[in-house]
Formats: structure tokens, C-alpha cells, sequence
């Protein structure tokens, strides 16, 4: 969309080749008339265009969109981007009890709940195996900004996985080898505006 800069800079160059016109062309009378002529008609031409530019009603903007450009320096494929790799590196830390690289990328009430799960599988002796094949969708689906100045971001993620639960004797008591899942998760994402890490913490998981 045409900007007022954009406006003032196409007036001042067609202002000028106006002028060069004028300058360059023959210095017979009737060539200057037919020159000027033609620069004016070229000059009304190219206004009544960028009058109409301007006048276009600007792309309505969702309300998602308004709140991530409240928040510094967002860069909203950049994010999507760290976030894909967060679902798959937090996907398969979960499935092998990795609680050292999770506590890092969740935050401590959501780290409890994951922590608990784990603990739980080790105690009955059951191994949790995930094969993560890709994702089909990634897509922002909610932002807002708490009071305090927090901003939380929701993912919807539909990725292709293989996953499987196994006894202690290795037997597969849960999911199938051969079959691929296409699952859709919603993950929450929150960082402090006024933090001094870029890192985005995930806060919430959702299946879809």
C-alpha cells in the first residue's frame, strides 16, 4: 500500500521531470507549448492515481495482529520458527524423561505436571518412544498482553508423529510401529516485555 512518503516522493520526482521537460525541449514556441502540454498531461495523469492510492482504506488488521505489534522487535516467522523447534525438542525430551533440557523450556507449574508423568512411567517401568515426522500447520491462533506486561502467544500445531509405549520387557502395550499419528496441539507460549532474555517460555499444551 502507498504511504504519505511514498506520495510526497513520487510528487517531488514528477515535479521534477516537469521541469526537465520543460528545459530540455525546443526553444521554439510552439515546441515549448507542445512540450508543456504533454508534461501536464502526464503530471494529471500520475496525481489523480496517487490521489486514488491514498485514498484506499487500509488492510484491517485482526486482533491478534494488533497485539504482536505491541510487542518490541517481534518477528512473527522468526517466532513461529523457534517455536516448531521447541514443540519437537520439548516432544521428544517428554518422551525420554528428559527433565534437564524441559525444566529449561517450561515453565516451573507445566514442568510439575510433565515431571509427574515421567515419574510415573519410571515407577511402573514403562518407556515412552516418539518418532517426530514433521509438521503439516503451524499458525498463531491467539496473542495478548497481561496487565502486568506479560505476552502470551497460543500455537496451533498439527504435526505427524509416531508414538509408542512399551513395558518393561520392551513389548509394545500402546500405539503401532506402522502407523503415523496427525495430531493437533495448541501450546502457550509467555515472555515478560520487559525481560532481557528473547526466550519464550511454554506455559500451557492443548489437544485440539
Amino acid at each position: 500500500m502507498m504511504t504519505n512518503f511514498d506520495i510526497i516522493f513520487l510528487v517531488v520526482v514528477v515535479v521534477f521531470v516537469f521541469q526537465k521537460l520543460r528545459s530540455v525541449l525546443g526553444t521554439r514556441p510552439d515546441e515549448i507549448q507542445a512540450g508543456s502540454e504533454k508534461a501536464a498531461h502526464i503530471f494529471n495523469v500520475i496525481m489523480k492515481e496517487t490521489q486514488a492510492a491514498a485514498e484506499q482504506p487500509e488492510e484491517e488488521l485482526s486482533e491478534t495482529d494488533k497485539t504482536l505489534r505491541q510487542i518490541p522487535n517481534f518477528n512473527k516467522e522468526k517466532f513461529l520458527n523457534s517455536a516448531k523447534k521447541a514443540f519437537e525438542i520439548i516432544v521428544e525430551a517428554f518422551a525420554k524423561g528428559d527433565t534437564e533440557m524441559l525444566e529449561m523450556l517450561i515453565n516451573p507449574k507445566l514442568f510439575k505436571r510433565f515431571q509427574e508423568v515421567i515419574e510415573g512411567r519410571r515407577k511402573e517401568g514403562v518407556q515412552a518412544e516418539t518418532d517426530f515426522i514433521g509438521f503439516d500447520e503451524a499458525e498463531i491462533t491467539q496473542a495478548k498482553i497481561s496487565k502486568t506486561g506479560t505476552a502470551k502467544i497460543s500455537v496451533r500445531f498439527v504435526s505427524e508423529q509416531v508414538n509408542l509405549l512399551r513395558d518393561k520387557d520392551g513389548a509394545v502395550i500402546q500405539g503401532d510401529e506402522n502407523f503415523i499419528q496427525k495430531i493437533t496441539d495448541v501450546w502457550t507460549f509467555e515472555r515478560a516485555l520487559t525481560s532481557t532474555s528473547p526466550n519464550w517460555l511454554l506455559t500451557s499444551t492443548k489437544k485440539s
